[in-house]
């Protein structure tokens, strides 16, 4: 059985249209991602003419010319790392919080106005707030009264009892 050789050009001709355009099509399919993809990457417009235009020109290579040179984030991505870092930080500083309800107090409190509880106590020498836990003033070295306090003498006995 021959092939005749006109047949065999035309099924090459056809052959090489359809690939010429499947080309074209994957080139404005790429000019269409990059302008797309940049977009959501950057809001500088020079930024995606030339991405789009380094993608038509170029092609395949332009396209990986454009994935090592942009952007790592799309502007959302940023903005959400950004809302993210501030909160945060937010609660970072917003710390104080009282332990019976859980609202927030403020540091000068001696008793959460919600729920009663003691936050503070008063020192009676110099007046200053102090942690319920402290046996001492560390303003003016005022030991609580009926407190039991602890000389460095004591602590460096109990220091050498443990060795």
């Amino acid at each position: 059985m021959m092939i005749e050789p006109t047949l065999l050009s035309n099924f090459f001709l056809i052959g090489a249209a359809f690939a010429g355009a499947f080309i074209v099509a994957l080139w404005i399919s790429l000019i269409i991602w990059c302008h797309r993809d940049i977009r959501r990457r950057s809001k500088d417009p020079l930024m995606h003419v030339l991405a789009v235009l380094v993608v038509a020109i170029l092609f395949l290579p332009g396209i990986l010319i454009y994935l090592i040179l942009r952007p790592p984030h799309t502007v959302e991505e940023e903005y959400q790392l950004a809302l993210e870092e501030e909160a945060l930080l937010q609660t970072v500083e917003e710390n104080t919080t009282c332990p019976g309800c859980g609202r927030r107090i403020n540091e000068q409190w001696q008793v959460c106005p919600s729920c009663h509880t003691r936050l503070k106590k008063t020192c009676q020498h110099c007046k200053k707030l102090m942690d319920l836990s402290w046996d001492i003033c560390p303003y003016c070295a005022t030991p609580v009264p009926g407190a039991r306090i602890i000389s460095n003498d004591t602590l460096q006995e109990d220091a050498a009892e443990d060795l």
